[in-house]
């Protein structure tokens, strides 16, 4: 029985969608105004593995991210750069797929964007005011905060209590001082679109209100994105749709932690993040996705590249232990065990029904790659290839272990050689020759050989399933 915990609520909740079998999820997504990073990359592989998790497990899953592609930093870095808003936008849009491809995330099935969807938000924020929910102040419209008694629900705040220490802008068009923008007047050199209350652009939260009501209807299911969020972001989507069709925006509220490095959080303004970009073309997108998956989405995530490095040689060795069963396998045909396959998968099940406890589901993935290595050790074909199984099942959920090994592990070793002289065929010799001088019990040989490597720039690693090679 999967439980979530619930934002709103404060408490681990039996999951139980509106619609029986069915799911609607919407995640707010990135504002593209640059290449993405780590902190993005929390969030989408954490909410990709919840969309996976929940299509494994038989929903059929709408699941909805959305694209800010109008917003003060867009307009500013094209002034910056003195290009069209709509270029840096779309340009950004270009790189934020290639970076959710190389993080091996799906696609969700409805990306909308912001600009696509002007006249949506129009028309709620025509309700709200309709509703004197909302009020137009010199062509802005501005959200009454005070006029709904709940507001502040989900971050568990009262409004006296946001106040208290906030950093406001003193504004002498707003009723009250909290009041958010759903509509702002235009200024000379920005995108604009017409209103009822002038030329103008949206507020940045009313898009997602707008967006999600049109894809999911109200109430849906799920309403995701990281803890940042919480407030004012989703606390405004919630007072937006609320307001204007009175009923819950959202069953489920679940929200990711964030990205710390060693003691500080990763951030923009700290000058301490690195780009999913960087990160891949150093250690590949399958590494980072190891890392974000060994931790529970609700807790920090403490990242380091010492730790991205442990990653990826812990990534490498899965690979080498796949790679040595499909083979083995291949030449032993054996019916595949189904209790042998059922522990494992029910195992992670288990941890996954605890709030997607990817901590505990990788843990259940290394068990049975464990047991997989001791079932090829004693010729236990059955068991072996039941273990294979599970491990496919589980990889297809977390996204990890899920590509074909040899085709992983020959990018691996055909990667550019920097500053060595070998080809990747004249390494794969020298470790074969270095195998075939062990089994004969030369080992000065074998020595020499590992010692010749590596002053050449090669390091390779031995383990019970063979030896792997990479670069220093």
């Amino acid at each position: 029985m999967l439980k979530v915990h619930d934002t709103l609520s404060g408490k681990l909740e039996v999951f139980e969608p509106i619609n029986p079998g069915a799911v609607g999820m919407y995640v707010c997504g990135v504002t593209v105004y640059d290449r993405s990073h780590i902190g993005h990359a929390r969030a989408l592989v954490c909410f990709d593995v919840i969309y996976r998790y929940l299509k494994f497990i038989g929903y059929d899953v709408k699941f909805v991210r959305n694209l800010t592609d109008v917003d003060d930093k867009i307009i500013k870095r094209a002034v910056d750069r003195g290009v069209p808003a709509q270029q840096v936008s779309e340009e950004n849009i270009a790189a934020f797929n290639e970076d959710m491809a190389v993080l091996r995330c799906l696609r969700p099935d409805l990306e909308p964007k912001a600009t696509e969807h002007i006249d949506e938000m129009i028309e709620l924020i025509g309700e709200l005011i309709d509703k004197d929910l909302a009020y137009e102040a010199q062509g802005d419209v501005y959200f009454a905060v005070d006029k709904l008694p709940a507001y502040g629900k989900l971050s568990h705040r009262k409004l006296d209590d946001m106040m208290a220490g906030a950093r406001i802008e003193v504004d002498d068009r707003k009723r009250h001082a909290m009041d958010f923008a759903l509509w702002k007047a235009s200024k000379p050199d920005e995108p604009a679109w017409d209103s009822p209350w002038g030329k103008g652009r949206p507020g940045w939260h009313i898009e997602c209100s707008a967006m999600s009501s049109k894809y999911l209807g109200q109430p849906f299911d799920i309403h995701g994105g990281g803890n940042d969020l919480v407030f004012p972001h989703h606390e405004n989507e919630i007072a937006q749709s609320e307001g204007a069709k009175g009923c819950t925006l959202a069953r489920y509220w679940l929200h990711n932690g964030m990205v710390n490095l060693g003691t500080e959080k990763m951030s923009k303004s700290a000058g301490n993040m690195m780009t999913i970009q960087a990160c891949a073309e150093e250690y590949g997108g399958e590494a980072l996705r190891y890392l974000v998956v060994g931790t529970h989405y609700r807790g920090p995530l403490d990242f380091s590249v010492e730790r991205l490095q442990e990653q990826k040689k812990g990534l490498d060795r899965i690979y080498v232990c796949l790679t040595r069963a499909d083979e083995a396998l291949s030449q032993n045909a054996a019916t595949v065990d189904e209790s042998t396959k059922a522990k494992y998968v029910d195992d992670f099940r288990e941890g996954m029904d605890e709030d997607f406890n990817t901590s505990r589901a990788l843990a259940s993935f290394h068990d049975a790659l464990r047991a997989m290595n001791r079932h090829l050790d004693a010729h236990e074909w059955s068991q072996a290839a039941g273990c294979r199984e599970a491990l496919r099942d589980i990889a297809t959920v977390l996204g990890v272990g899920a590509q074909d090994p040899c085709e992983y592990l020959d990018s691996q070793k055909h990667q550019t050689l920097s500053g060595c002289d070998l080809s990747a065929e004249e390494i794969e010799a020298l470790i074969q020759e270095r195998i075939e001088a062990r089994k004969s019990k030369n080992f000065a040989r074998a020595d020499e050989i590992r010692d010749d490597l590596k002053a050449r720039g090669i390091i390779l690693e031995d383990s019970p399933s063979g030896t792997t090679w990479k670069t220093a």
